[in-house]
């Protein structure tokens, strides 16, 4: 395996206690608070089956929500019915995680048997602020709470977490300084696949990167043009509308206004430098549309206006349509416009089209981005639908993943 870690087949399980984590983390309906996209318990299923199929004695950890999203931080018995009703045997649920009474029914496990522990992040050391306020090393993890009083009870620990792969925390870090670790099989899907993205890509190989989150984007772009791997980036979204003001163009009141709100007009020097390196690779758009009451399009030669620009043109389109059905390998993340509104949606509906007819080879990953391509096209029409944002990002932008990291230490 190109990953050099340990994977779940190099294991007897049989009898043994397995503990496996899982990124589970879903969204919820802001009313019901009921799970509302099933995509990542989905992708966990290969790997629990497996395990149990050959007899472990199988505990489940994961999290759901965080601080930023406080208020999706609910009890995760929901994700055990689910889980249970996709594999059709029973998942036990217990709400608790490491306390006498979890310890407890992990002990009572047969083979074959299932557990779901609670939701991880009841404790502050699983919460992304106390990861970017205590700063512990993967030893120093092995000494917290929810190692502690776990690490004892097993034989063996996987990780099949990718989309939190980023997260430098006890459960994802420390279970590898105590126990022997493995793999799962999302994980080596998961790093196989952007490993053909980031390392050999069949040629020519595009990056479409739009969206707001353009530190995202950025991060990419320098090291995916930098190496090489892209032989041509398109740009829309802010991430389009940042370079158009490197390169010159005045937005216009809205829009400019927009971007100081949120801090994002440092991206532009960087942006600039990104030109006069790459001037050949970055696809900026050359028309954009407006709304006004309806949807107008304009020529960037007739920029300023004072209108927020939010998706961009029939030209632009037009011609990205073609880069996309050109390339061999295609990587996608953020949407072109703000696709939530009809009047502003045209982009990100042509150019996720063109993603799904394109012969080539197509990876997506990203919650916005995965949500404004399940709005216009079946996802089944994507090569691979990663379960990362974060970690996905942070991976193809050279950073080496703390989990990775461990894992290949162990």
């Amino acid at each position: 395996m190109a990953l050099d870690i340990a994977s779940i087949d190099e294991f007897e399980v049989r009898g043994k206690r397995v503990l496996l984590r899982v990124d589970i983390n879903s969204p919820l309906d802001p009313a019901t608070k009921r799970i509302s996209n099933e995509n990542r318990l989905n992708k966990s299923l290969p790997t629990i089956a497996d395990l149990a199929d050959a007899g472990a004695r199988l505990v489940i950890i994961a999290h759901q929500g965080d601080v930023l999203d406080y208020h999706n931080v609910v009890s995760t018995e929901e994700h055990a019915g689910k889980l249970a009703d996709k594999l059709k045997r029973p998942v036990g649920f217990i709400d608790d995680v490491a306390g006498p009474a979890a310890r407890e029914r992990i002990k009572s496990l047969e083979d074959g048997d299932i557990l779901l522990l609670d939701n991880i992040r009841i404790y502050s050391e699983e919460m992304s602020s106390f990861e970017h306020a205590v700063k512990l090393t993967p030893v120093e993890m092995a000494e917290t709470y929810l190692v502690r009083h776990l690490a004892p009870l097993f034989d063996l620990y996987v990780n099949d977490a990718f989309a939190a792969a980023h997260r430098d925390a006890p459960s994802m870090v420390g279970f590898q300084e105590k126990l022997p670790s493995a793999a799962g099989r999302l994980l080596f899907k998961e790093v196989e696949m952007l490993q053909s993205v980031a390392v050999d890509p069949a040629r020519p190989c595009v990056f479409a990167l739009g969206g707001l989150k353009i530190s995202d984007a950025f991060s990419m772009m320098s090291q995916v043009l930098g190496e090489g791997t892209a032989d041509q980036v398109i740009t829309s979204g802010v991430t389009g509308e940042i370079m158009l003001l490197a390169s010159g163009h005045k937005l216009g009141q809205g829009s400019e206004r927009f971007i100081e709100d949120r801090g994002l007009e440092s991206f532009v020097p960087v942006a600039a430098d990104y030109l006069s390196r790459f001037p050949e690779q970055i696809l900026m758009p050359t028309d954009v549309a407006i709304a006004d009451g309806g949807r107008r399009e304009i020529s960037i030669k007739d920029l300023p206006v004072d209108d927020l620009i939010v998706d961009i043109g029939e030209e632009t389109i037009s011609r990205y349509e073609q880069v996309i059905a050109d390339a061999r390998t295609i990587f996608v993340n953020g949407p072109p416009g703000v696709y939530e509104r009809e009047e502003s949606a045209e982009g990100t509906r042509r150019l996720w089209n063109a993603v799904a007819d394109t012969a080539g080879t197509t990876v997506i990953g990203g919650g916005d981005t995965v949500a404004s391509a399940a709005a216009f096209v079946d996802l089944d029409a994507i090569n691979y639908v990663s379960t990362g944002g974060g970690a996905l990002v942070r991976y193809l932008s050279g950073v080496e993943l703390p989990l990775l990291r461990a894992m290949r230490r162990r």
